[in-house]
């Protein structure tokens, strides 16, 4: 079973292929509780919203000690973040807190532990590009997951065959400039166009994705030397520079 859904600004994908799934009431149900969660995630998170939680914070309506415990725990993980990535990774622009550089695998993680528990072993969840996978596929084979080309988004650069990781991609050319350098009074990323990062889970690979994209160029090498990690850049000369790991995820490499 299989449905995609617009949720948080991106389309949001969910494919379930372990039998009990085929029952159309259970499937549905179990996929309408994963979509119902990324709902709950968009009214708290985001800050399109004039009542989300994190608006209300931003203009001063909720402090911190009476936020939410999904809110305070975001935000101790963006701390976190912050620490392991020697200050590249920062929810704070512009006077304003934006948390969606964590958020987002986060939540897609948080949305397939909602399937794991439930028992479910072979699916995926997809958000905008991010995902969890789990198991195989509908073929019995490993999930295979596409790297955009930043130039042509109709191309794909290359093709991975992923199981129980996440894979998290970072870049400016599907949303525009969202990421920026804390270090260097925010200014925008220019040299690098995409960063791939595959780790344990869709939390994790997306967490320092944002991170290492935020570094420019050297973000490819805090990749290289993150255990349990392995990256993908693309920069602005079309050339591309991964870490010595990364083949062994690529399909015919």
């Amino acid at each position: 079973m299989k449905q995609t859904r617009i949720l948080l600004g991106m389309p949001v994908t969910v494919e379930v292929v372990d039998a009990v799934a085929n029952d159309l009431v259970i499937g549905n149900l179990v996929i309408d509780e994963v979509f119902d969660y990324f709902v709950y995630v968009d009214e708290k998170f985001s800050t399109y919203k004039d009542q989300s939680e994190i608006s209300r914070i931003n203009r001063g309506e909720i402090k911190f000690d009476d936020a939410s415990e999904d809110m305070k725990m975001i935000f101790g993980l963006a701390e976190q973040t912050r620490q392991e990535s020697n200050g590249y990774f920062d929810v704070h622009h512009n006077g304003i807190i934006d948390p969606s550089g964590i958020v987002k695998g986060w939540a897609i993680y948080n949305a397939a532990e909602i399937l794991r528990k439930k028992s479910f072993e072979n699916f995926y969840v997809d958000a905008g590009g991010d995902i969890q996978a789990s198991g195989k596929n509908s073929q019995g084979e490993k999930w295979r997951v596409g790297i955009r080309s930043p130039f042509n988004m109709d191309e794909i650069v290359k093709i991975l065959s992923v199981t129980d990781c996440g894979v998290a991609t970072s870049g400016t050319y599907a949303r525009g400039q969202h990421i920026y350098n804390p270090k260097n009074d925010g200014e925008d990323i220019t040299d690098i166009l995409s960063l791939t990062v595959i780790g344990p889970d869709v939390y994790e690979a997306d967490r320092f994705a944002t991170a290492a994209f935020a570094m420019g160029r050297a973000g490819i090498d805090f990749i290289e030397f993150l255990p349990g990690f392995e990256g993908y850049m693309i920069d602005k000369d079309k050339q591309a520079t991964y870490t010595t790991g990364f083949a062994r995820y690529v399909l015919n490499a």
